[in-house]
């Protein structure tokens, strides 16, 4: 018979494995890290636009949280709904703008439309999956590859999780080297972040720096 400490004993382990799992996923996007993440680096600095994020369901998530990282550090940006965008907001993506597109499978039907439109419009997107033979993928101008990997991070490998937190840090990462790259000073970050405790700050922290 259980009993309800080894019940708990079960769901402490239970919960250990799947943080672990998803904290190997993480690590293991750092080997693939790769000279394409170095192109994508150096076309966002020679944009003379903004960065537009998009995609669906969780990856849209993440995409709205990429946006806000990068305003924040030094990278203008903003979200717009794949969906949203595809009802008239594309018209609010111009020259000189790039778009930076998530989707873990590239099979949405709505994104794929959105990017093939993107580029007849003649605007640059980068699609981050981890399928780069997908319709979405080869749509783009630039793929950011990236794999989860344990693939069960993902419980299933159908729900998304250990896969948005892997886009998550690969916009982590970009957003930290654009911003050093940049010269982005803390100052900057706090006068544009007057809210919270981040806008209380007068003991900055040093530079970010390569």
């Amino acid at each position: 018979m259980t009993t309800s400490s080894t019940r708990a004993d079960i769901i402490v382990d239970a919960a250990r494995a799947a943080i672990r799992r998803e904290a190997k996923a993480v690590e293991g996007l750092a080997s693939q890290i790769d000279h394409e993440f170095v192109e994508i680096v150096h076309q966002i600095l020679d944009l003379t636009g903004k960065i537009i994020t998009t995609g669906t369901g969780t990856s849209g998530i993440m995409a709205e949280r990429l946006a806000h990282l990068l305003a924040v550090s030094g990278s203008p940006a903003f979200y717009l709904p794949c969906l949203d965008a595809l009802h008239g907001g594309m018209g609010a993506i111009t020259e000189g703008d790039l778009v930076v597109a998530m989707s873990k499978g590239g099979q949405s039907t709505e994104l794929i439309e959105l990017v093939q439109r993107l580029g007849e419009r003649g605007i640059p997107v980068v699609a981050l999956t981890e399928r780069p033979d997908s319709p979405f993928a080869k749509a783009a101008q630039r793929v950011a590859h990236v794999k989860t990997e344990p693939s069960d991070a993902d419980p299933g490998g159908l729900i998304a999780m250990g896969s948005t937190l892997v886009a998550g840090a690969w916009g982590d990462a970009l957003a930290i080297v654009l911003m050093a790259l940049r010269g982005h000073s803390w100052e900057e970050v706090v006068h544009i972040h007057p809210g919270g405790i981040v806008g209380q700050q007068t003991d900055l922290p040093p530079e970010v720096e390569l």
